[in-house]
């Protein structure tokens, strides 16, 4: 099991339990959030718990996120933002893939302005798009890096096949894929990304379903420890793999903290293997 505390990408050293903002908008990740208020003091009170790692999108609102984060905490100083472009946004819930270099390389430039930054810390590929060779898609994030617009490079919603494919173009240092401890689809890319030292960002990384309902074996478990299961869901995911960057996201901060106090659960030999041996 893991016990690093944290987990170096490009040239940048982050804490492995990070913060999530997709959530610091309206309702369907569409508009403006309700509280704005408290969603900057979410977004400050993070930093303040030793969050370093944020990761965004500019399909977040769409745009809604990344302004926020600016506003709240602009100069970063030592926080890394990651953010992330290819999906366009045409209504609440939707969500469409556009890996079209020129615009790729549009939102990218849209990104540094919005964030006020002159180099981005972790610039994503949101999703390959099956329209656009994948190549061209790989290539202008190599070139993005080249030019120094980009400081490292991710991608997210890929298979192995797709990473490696990717990683014959231009050097990859993150994945962003669903996974917590119920939902082990992406075990293999995973797998993958621990024997090449690239970080794994799991999204969607608080269990749910049957198991992590009252009486679930997720929530027996967790009550026997005296914890949530949120923070055993993500306390499980630390321990499962040294390259893994859980990004919890809430609008909360009573909230927030709950999810930060995740780092601190230790989990012996036998809870782990319990937690291991769930299926959704």
């Amino acid at each position: 099991m893991s016990t690093s505390e944290t987990f170096t990408y490009a040239d940048q050293t982050v804490r492995r339990l990070g913060y999530g903002a997709m959530g610091l908008t309206g309702e369907g990740v569409w508009g403006y959030p309700k509280d704005r208020a408290g969603c900057l003091n979410v977004l400050r009170r993070a930093v303040e718990l030793g969050v370093d790692f944020i990761d965004t999108a500019d399909s977040y609102g769409p745009y809604v996120s990344e302004e926020l984060i600016a506003e709240a905490l602009h100069p970063y100083g030592h926080v890394r933002i990651a953010t992330k472009a290819g999906l366009l946004r045409t209504g609440p819930n939707k969500w469409i893939a556009c890996g079209r270099p020129d615009y790729l390389r549009q939102e990218c430039e849209m990104s540094l302005r919005r964030l006020g930054q002159e180099s981005l810390d972790l610039f994503q590929l949101h999703r390959v798009d099956d329209d656009v060779p994948a190549d061209e898609q790989f290539g202008l994030l190599r070139a993005l890096l080249d030019e120094g617009k980009v400081r490292a490079v991710g991608l997210s919603n890929v298979t192995v096949d797709q990473l490696v494919a990717a990683r014959a173009v231009v050097p990859v240092v993150t994945v962003q894929n669903r996974y917590n401890a119920t939902d082990r689809h992406s075990e293999t890319v995973l797998d993958y990304c621990e024997a090449q030292g690239i970080g794994f960002i799991p999204w969607y990384p608080v269990a749910s379903g049957s198991l992590a309902r009252s009486g679930g074996g997720l929530d027996e478990l967790a009550r026997d420890h005296g914890v949530t299961v949120a923070q055993l869901s993500i306390a499980w995911l630390l321990a499962r793999s040294p390259v893994m960057l859980p990004i919890p996201g809430t609008s909360q901060v009573a909230h927030l903290e709950e999810n930060c106090a995740a780092a601190k659960v230790t989990l012996d030999r036998a809870t782990y293997e319990a937690i291991d041996g769930l299926t959704a």
